[in-house]
């Protein structure tokens, strides 16, 4: 006659102890919400916003300014360029104004644009739907704009340097577009992520 096999001790403390375990466990939740109404997202298109509208009114400043210096007489008006080395002073011609101008009304409106896609793809984040297929093209906007922006500056300050004001600054090294244009990829990279994400989701509007 065999006799029952005793419960094994291991066993049933093992079981215990998943039991406590599983009593102890706690849903992980974030500390914040990243998207939706009330979210982080809502607080970046705010102060998006605000910047959008200053970069704005900046441009249209720098325009107006562009506009005027057309007109204005520039007799006996000399401008002093420092620099690491010192300073230079230089007669204001009107192609130097109108340069110098053009180039800051580009920037600030390069920034512009920047932002305006920037609000957008934001807003999407709010409504919780970001895989849309025009966040996709707002991205590779911001990627082609970044980059012209870049090398626009790169080249403005290479000249000034050679014809403006040579000796005094000194124009800007290819190490030092490194990092820009390593923006600018990360910047095509995540547009990629979004085209994958927005064709993931509509496989799946398919499917159901």
């Amino acid at each position: 006659m065999r006799l029952p096999t005793p419960p094994n001790p291991l066993k049933r403390g093992e079981a215990s102890a998943l039991k406590g375990l599983s009593a102890l466990r706690v849903p992980f939740k974030a500390p914040f919400k990243a998207m939706g109404p009330g979210s982080v997202s809502s607080m970046l298109k705010v102060v998006l916003d605000v910047a959008y509208i200053l970069l704005w009114l900046i441009t249209c400043v720098l325009l107006l300014l562009v506009i005027a210096a057309i007109f204005i007489p520039l007799d006996n008006v000399n401008i002093t360029v420092s620099g690491d080395s010192g300073g230079k002073q230089l007669p204001l011609t009107r192609t130097l104004l109108l340069f110098g101008l053009g180039a800051a009304t580009a920037y600030f409106g390069g920034f512009m644009l920047i932002l305006r896609s920037l609000r957008r793809i934001i807003r999407t984040l709010t409504m919780g739907d970001p895989f849309q297929p025009d966040n996709v093209r707002r991205l590779r906007q911001i990627g082609v704009t970044l980059a012209v922006v870049t090398g626009g500056v790169w080249v403005a300050q290479g000249f000034v340097a050679k014809r403006l004001a040579p000796g005094v600054m000194d124009p800007q090294g290819v190490g030092e577009l490194l990092t820009p244009i390593f923006s600018v990829l990360i910047v095509f990279v995540l547009a990629e992520v979004f085209r994958e994400g927005a064709r993931l989701r509509r496989e799946s509007e398919l499917t159901i």
